[in-house]
């Protein structure tokens, strides 16, 4: 048995070299018969190709698979990269369509009503938000701008797009800003186009319900939702969001603010509304009309004021 072993290996190893040198004579025939330049030559060399290469298909088939998967990896790669790009330039669409929707209001009001004068344009203080206090119960985060930076009481603050809440608390580096979300903001607003007037009530939902429509049937899912200004809340035409039905069958605003991604906001600088403390600038008293005085008729005489000069004439003293 010994014996048969030793002579299959001393079998193998002379025939593993006369394959070796069969090949590397084949390859060097191939070599030089690619590279003879004469018209015999390429003319064996096409039919050899047409003889070989089709019968191949079957062992370049991993091959082209392999290909085809690469590629489409790339392909859906570059499509990922398109996809991100194409979201990120359609949000900056969004903001710069409410700025062209703002500016052609703007512009209408004052062709409609020529030498009008226009507030002051709101100036604001861009924050980082430290931290985002909220909980089921509550909806605010913290903004590293505060007292020393002018922030007051009430402002309104915004993200890139719409309106996001107040602030609420002021400290000396910090300020806490409660959303439109939270329970317990309620703020005025407007429902374009119809212009009808409701209250945005936080109810702790990414979309809060509108309450106090004048008109329900007026209002469709899709109307845009701005601040009315009334009451001095919120300066009037701040997005809000659009109208949108929810599952209980009312009507909601689905926010344009990007709630949960909340990494810088705009406090803006507004005035407060001007408060009326007299009355009778508001309401003047009423004048009652003079009688007319018929010719001959004598005239009461008019009431002495009592005063202690009117007092010294009477007694001639």
């Amino acid at each position: 048995m010994a014996r048969d072993r030793n002579a299959d290996i001393d079998f193998a190893g002379p025939v593993r070299r006369i394959l070796i040198v069969v090949l590397a004579l084949a390859l060097s025939a191939t070599f030089l018969l690619w590279r003879i330049d004469s018209p015999r030559v390429e003319r064996f060399r096409a039919a050899l190709v047409d003889k070989v290469v089709p019968n191949m298909d079957w062992a370049l088939l991993p091959v082209t698979k392999a290909v085809g998967m690469v590629e489409g990896f790339r392909s859906y790669a570059r499509i990922h990269e398109q996809n991100t790009e194409l979201k990120r330039e359609l949000q900056q669409m969004k903001a710069w369509k409410e700025a062209a929707v703002q500016l052609e209001q703007q512009n209408a009001k004052l062709l409609a009503q020529n030498q009008v004068r226009l507030d002051p344009q709101l100036t604001s203080v861009s924050g980082v938000v430290l931290a985002d206090s909220g909980s089921p119960f509550r909806q605010s985060v913290l903004l590293n701008v505060g007292s020393r930076d002018g922030i007051v009481d009430g402002w309104a603050t915004m993200d890139g797009l719409g309106l996001v809440g107040r602030i609420s608390g002021v400290g000396n580096t910090t300020s806490r800003v409660i959303l439109l979300t939270d329970s317990t903001s309620r703020i005025p607003v407007t429902v374009q186009p119809s212009g009808q007037k409701a209250l945005l009530a936080g109810d702790n939902s990414a979309a809060p319900p509108l309450e106090f429509l004048e008109s329900p049937e007026q209002v469709r899912p899709g109307d845009r939702v701005v601040s009315s200004g009334d009451g001095g809340v919120f300066p009037a035409g701040l997005l809000v969001g659009q109208v949108a039905q929810g599952a209980d069958r009312r009507l909601r605003v689905r926010m344009s603010a990007d709630y949960e991604r909340l990494d810088f906001l705009r406090v803006l600088r507004s005035h407060p509304a001007e408060r009326i403390t007299d009355a009778g600038v508001l309401i003047p008293p009423e004048v009652a009309p003079a009688l007319p005085v018929e010719p001959g008729a004598e005239t009461a005489p008019e009431p002495v004021a009592d005063t202690p000069a009117a007092a010294e004439a009477e007694t001639g003293g």
